[in-house]
């Protein structure tokens, strides 16, 4: 997200929740519109305004840039949340999502395939965003995002070569995925794990990927850049 910044020394952070990815090297300001992910915001966080996606209390271009980390798929109007940032940004717009259908390629979903269904109705479409955000003076780039094998955020994707991670009930609380799964499937399939995990037939099929450092699995990092006015 650094490399796509750039240059940008103003960034405003749509949908920021506890500030968890802002960058520490520039000005930033925050626009979180729940109470309590604000009041998450550790001692010495960048200010956080009370405000949505849709509707930004800001002048146009009054940032050099704005970002949006793993929230689009909560704004009301993703089409208007995206104009919106590229209204308020002079130079760049940086949105981190998940390609929801991407995640077919994830092991977990032959365990609980019913994970890709809800995935899928809550996250806007890769294309829609992008289609979006390449209007007329803006260019457009959809990158990959590499997930090291020691991520130590919880997102599921993060323990593609710790497959015992989801044995833990915490953490399963912490997916969001899973959470919204039918609770039924998720038993099940996090069942079959449990005896795979034991038997050696998980290690047998996806075994390697205990040894792979990084991964490119479902998410995306979308950098529209602002190439004339």
């Amino acid at each position: 997200m650094r490399d796509a910044l750039g240059e940008c020394r103003t960034v405003l952070n749509v949908g920021a929740g506890a500030g968890s990815y802002e960058p520490v090297d520039r000005y930033v300001v925050a626009v979180e519109p729940s109470r309590s992910m604000r009041a998450q915001r550790p001692q010495g966080a960048a200010p956080a305004v009370d405000a949505t996606a849709e509707r930004l209390p800001f002048d146009e271009e009054s940032f050099d840039a704005a970002m949006a980390v793993m929230t689009v798929h909560q704004w009301q109007d993703v089409t208007q949340g995206l104009k919106e940032l590229q209204r308020v940004a002079r130079d760049a717009v940086v949105v981190m999502t998940l390609d929801a259908p991407a995640l077919r390629d994830f092991w977990l979903t032959d365990y609980i395939p019913e994970v890709v269904d809800v995935e899928v109705t809550r996250f806007p479409p890769i294309e829609l965003i992008a289609r979006v955000l390449g209007g007329k003076g803006w260019a457009v780039d959809v990158a990959p995002v590499p997930v090291p094998r020691d991520c130590t955020d919880g997102f599921g994707e993060a323990f593609y070569a710790r497959p015992e991670a989801f044995l833990d009930p915490t953490i399963r609380r912490a997916t969001s995925g899973l959470v919204l799964s039918p609770p039924a499937a998720v038993e099940r399939g996090i069942e079959r794990l449990r005896e795979d995990l034991a038997s050696g037939v998980w290690d047998k099929e996806y075994g390697l990927l205990r040894a792979l450092p990084q991964r490119r699995g479902a998410i995306r990092l979308i950098t529209a850049t602002r190439i004339q006015r």
